[in-house]
């Protein structure tokens, strides 16, 4: 004797007979395994919303088409590759620029926003405070170096211009330029030094 069976409508909307037996483990497999395709949608989305859209069409479409599903592979790998056509097919339809809210969650927790990824980088206004003091404590020392080894430490350490460019400004040989360097180096460290020893007494 058959068993009972249920109608559903295809997408000419005639009604299609399928063993109830079929729609039963389809209820059984969205049941087990429905955060399973979500998370299967949004690997090709990497959109909550979505992969939630593609997951619903594909359990209509499942639905719809379920008198054709043969059982030759499990149903739930049949619904996961139904899963990911409608995830394809979304993609398809996306326009080429996407528009993410930064706050919007995403990772397998929902553990990340795009706001704390995207979070400035620069420095912070501390940062830069401190910055701003310790170049114009450097540059009352430099004060104190030769104009020779000044404009070198100038060029090389505070406007950040390479050996090559600071040589070509001086008109001086590399090796002159490092020698020069090393020299504004060692009595700057010194200075500062003796700046800190009479500062702690």
């Amino acid at each position: 004797m058959q068993g009972t069976s249920e109608f559903v409508r295809n997408e000419k909307g005639q009604k299609i007979r399928v063993p109830e037996t079929k729609a039963r483990e389809l209820e059984d497999v969205l049941s087990r395994r429905l955060p399973t395709l979500y998370k299967s949608a949004y690997r090709f989305l990497g959109n909550a919303a979505d992969a939630e859209d593609a997951v619903q069409d594909a359990l209509l479409s499942a639905y719809k088409h379920l008198d054709q599903f043969r059982g030759q592979a499990q149903m739930s790998t049949w619904l996961t590759a139904i899963v990911n056509n409608c995830a394809r097919m979304q993609l398809r339809r996306r326009p080429r620029l996407t528009n993410l809210s930064l706050d919007e969650r995403f990772g397998e927790q929902q553990e990340y926003a795009l706001s704390e990824i995207l979070a400035d980088r620069g420095p912070s206004p501390e940062d830069e405070c401190h910055t701003s003091e310790l170049r114009g404590r450097l540059l009352r020392f430099a004060e104190q170096l030769s104009p020779r080894l000044r404009k070198t430490f100038q060029l090389r350490d505070l406007d950040g211009l390479s050996i090559s460019e600071a040589a070509h400004i001086l008109r001086l040989p590399h090796g002159t330029v490092k020698a020069q360097l090393a020299r504004a180096r060692a009595k700057l460290r010194r200075l500062m030094g003796r700046r800190s020893m009479r500062t702690a007494a």
